[in-house]
């Protein structure tokens, strides 16, 4: 069987991973990651997840590499992940009592060829207000994921309802992922 590597530093991702009982080594890819004008956010998350997992795979050519990329999408905008707590506050605001969408982008790079595809979440939040976003921003769970929150632990306070996948916008929709990687040939270990 050929190794599996997992091209991301999430814990989420790891997490999900090992929960859906995959034996595999985690290797961050270092590329700087590079948008085309014009995509749309689907093509967006699967053109980052194909850059980490293709980046990865060109020193490990024998294994199965999967790459990963969320975004959230307020209006037309992608917020990714926030810089400081002043700019975490001002996603929280946008997305507070609205609706947003989640993506997230996958591929899979292995001796058959490269996989891709994305899955998207509809995600509405309660009106927030802003004891709840510092009490939240306090948390710490705000400044390493995208739109500034987490779905899993104490973010889950700020979600009214969800159309979709929830472990899409954990980071990785497993479903889907996982029948991806029985076609080439990585399996659960039960």
């Amino acid at each position: 069987m050929n190794p599996f590597i997992l091209a991301s530093g999430s814990p989420r991702r790891k997490e999900l991973l090992k929960q859906a009982r995959y034996s595999f080594e985690i290797q961050t890819s270092t590329i700087e990651e590079k948008i085309e004008v014009g995509l749309s956010p689907a093509n967006v998350v699967e053109q980052l997840a194909q850059q980490k997992a293709e980046d990865v795979w060109a020193g490990n050519q024998q294994a199965v590499v999967l790459g990963a990329d969320t975004v959230v999408v307020f209006g037309n905008a992608i917020l990714g992940k926030p810089s400081d707590a002043t700019e975490a506050r001002s996603m929280l605001r946008k997305l507070s009592g609205n609706v947003h969408h989640v993506y997230t982008g996958v591929a899979i790079c292995s001796k058959k060829g490269i996989t891709t595809f994305s899955e998207k979440t509809e995600v509405e939040f309660y009106p927030l207000s802003e004891e709840d976003i510092e009490m939240y921003i306090r948390s710490g769970e705000s400044f390493d994921k995208a739109g500034a929150y987490g779905i899993q632990g104490f973010g889950a306070y700020l979600i009214k309802q969800m159309i979709g996948d929830y472990f899409t916008v954990v980071g990785l929709p497993l479903a889907k992922t996982m029948r991806a990687l029985k076609d080439v040939g990585i399996s659960p270990k039960v």
